[in-house]
């Protein structure tokens, strides 16, 4: 039993001074080449976005433009409805106040 943990430990010692002994210009290079994976697939993530984001954008602008216009309209028409109860709301304090001038 001892002599399978002392082989492990000495494969363990011999793979850090293998990592250790490698050479500096080859972590260097493999560094470079991982970072180069990450950009290289962040910047497809940011194309997909982008994608999207533009498909987005041309889709719902139509449907954004079609609710302002009809949002316009009701407005539109909620106004000439306010405008038109406030003068029959006028007129009916109007003929309140002659029919009560005429019962007196």
């Amino acid at each position: 039993l001892l002599s399978g943990a002392s082989v492990g430990a000495v494969s363990v010692q011999q793979r850090e001074a293998t990592q250790h002994a490698t050479n500096p210009i080859r972590r260097v290079v493999t560094m470079l080449q991982d970072m180069q994976k990450k950009v290289t697939e962040e910047g497809k993530r940011e194309e997909e976005l982008y994608h999207k984001f533009m498909c987005y954008c041309s889709t719902n602008g139509g449907e954004l433009s079609t609710s302002i216009e009809a949002a316009k309209e009701k407005i539109e028409a909620v106004s000439s409805s306010l405008k038109s109860a406030t003068e029959r709301g006028a007129q009916t304090e109007a003929d309140l106040t002659e029919h009560q001038g005429s019962r007196a």
